[in-house]
């Protein structure tokens, strides 16, 4: 999700790279260091003012997961998404967390 968030300067908080709708807090990261297929990526304990797409089952570089895809709630960007369930035991400890 790095591409995707604008990074206040001071480093406090992350918002919509669209139209600045603030998400989470420096405090909400898990990893700056987590790859999706594609980019980098930060994993989030909680980000705020987001919908939910409906859950489904994807193949991830790390094996099947059931995730949501996440939306800003004001302009509809697509941010990321949530893993819901993690097949692989050795995965679990993403279930409910945010990428």
């Amino acid at each position: 999700m790095g591409r995707l968030f604008l990074v206040d300067l001071e480093g406090s908080s992350y918002s919509c790279k669209h139209c600045r709708t603030p998400l989470a807090l420096k405090d909400d990261i898990i990893s700056k260091y987590f790859c999706s297929r594609n980019r980098r990526a930060y994993l989030f304990y909680n980000v705020e003012n987001v919908t939910y797409g409906p859950r489904e089952d994807r193949m991830m570089i790390t094996g099947k997961h059931t995730v949501a895809d996440i939306f800003c709630v004001v302009c509809g960007s697509i941010l990321g998404w949530k893993y819901i369930h993690a097949y692989v035991k050795a995965h679990k400890y993403k279930e409910g967390v945010r990428c």
